[in-house]
């Protein structure tokens, strides 16, 4: 090999090793597909400061693109080729269509928190000065009042919403001696009779809230952190949380198959580990989530209501049970819907 050919060959290996940022190739990025509720915490707070410390640690610039659509379109959007590194939905059943599809092949739930990156409760959401006099599920079924959530075939919070009536339906039932499928029957009565009263079903728990902004209905079932923003921020609403509600819990995973694919797996690792650091569980409260990181969540105990009677989907039996009582062909909830049309 002569001098000439050597010196070209350095120099070829030279740009091979430096970094695609240096070299001036595109920067890497991330694909975020979120659920639409914590949109703005993701964009104004945590994929700012997600690529900040990423910078700060390895000197790559990097970018964080983000989707955000219902939970259960979102999820359907990724399995049908939305090409999304990362998941964050609003309910474990919509994670794991991914894991059916073979999209994420780790066991997402030996993470953190058992995958949880924020809760909520479900809640309900009144005008100023609850005109209506709502206090709690009972009061969602009086004649002339005007229900809004979101539709449970494309949202997630709606899942969670009519999960609260049935959960809070078993409770009452529980309450007045009944057991088993009388008690069952009692919440299926419960999550009827609120039906009757449902004047819109959006596509999604955002669209739900805009439609209530507008006027539209006298009550919302969501969850409590899409109206604390807004509430801070002088809009006339008021939360009214009934006695018995639900824990929402908030899944994330990394997408495998795509991160694997698109080459960025670390980065994709590195944006789920930092979801559960103080920083990210930080700007999470000031949204309205409720953190899953104990050392923020001791922090932020004053800061949200407690009700007596909080139960988790566990408590039901897990969503397979909670899906097939509400919202298989013979499900609660899809019986309702049939009643009312």
């Amino acid at each position: 090999m002569n001098v000439k050919t050597f010196t070209g060959l350095t120099i070829l290996l030279s740009l091979l090793a430096i970094p695609p940022a240096i070299a001036g190739a595109e920067p890497r990025e991330l694909l975020l597909a979120a659920y639409s509720v914590p949109k703005e915490a993701y964009e104004k707070r945590i994929i700012p400061a997600f690529v900040r410390q990423w910078k700060q640690k390895t000197g790559e610039t990097i970018q964080v693109r983000s989707s955000f659509a219902a939970s259960g379109a979102q999820a359907r959007a990724v399995v049908g080729g939305l090409d999304a590194d990362i998941a964050a939905l609003s309910l474990e059943s919509d994670l794991q269509q991914l894991v059916k599809a073979g999209l994420v092949t780790h066991d997402w739930k030996q993470g953190p928190h058992r995958g949880i990156v924020t809760t909520s409760i479900v809640a309900l959401g009144v005008r100023k000065g609850n005109p209506k006099a709502i206090h709690g599920w009972e009061d969602l079924t009086k004649p002339g009042v005007e229900v809004l959530y979101p539709s449970p075939k494309t949202s997630g919070g709606a899942m969670w919403d009519v999960i609260a009536i049935y959960g809070a339906g078993r409770h009452h039932g529980k309450q007045q001696g009944l057991a088993g499928p009388a008690s069952d029957q009692h919440a299926a009565d419960l999550v009827r009779r609120v039906q009757r009263n449902v004047k819109v079903m959006d596509k999604s728990g955002r669209e739900s809230v805009t439609t209530f902004e507008r006027g539209v209905g006298d009550v919302i079932v969501t969850y409590e952190n899409e109206l604390l923003p807004r509430i801070k921020q002088g809009r006339p609403y008021e939360l009214v949380f009934p006695s018995e509600t639900v824990v929402v819990e908030n899944p994330v995973a990394v997408i495998d198959r795509n991160a694997d694919r698109h080459h960025v797996r670390d980065l994709a690792d590195a944006f789920v580990s930092f979801l559960n650091e103080e920083e990210a569980q930080q700007a999470f409260v000031e949204f309205g989530f409720r953190p899953t990181n104990e050392a923020v969540a001791k922090d932020a105990a004053s800061v949200f209501v407690h009700p007596p009677q909080v139960f988790t989907i566990a408590d039901l039996g897990g969503w397979d049970r909670a899906f097939a009582a509400l919202f298989s062909s013979q499900g609660a909830w899809t019986k309702a819907v049939e009643e009312t049309r």
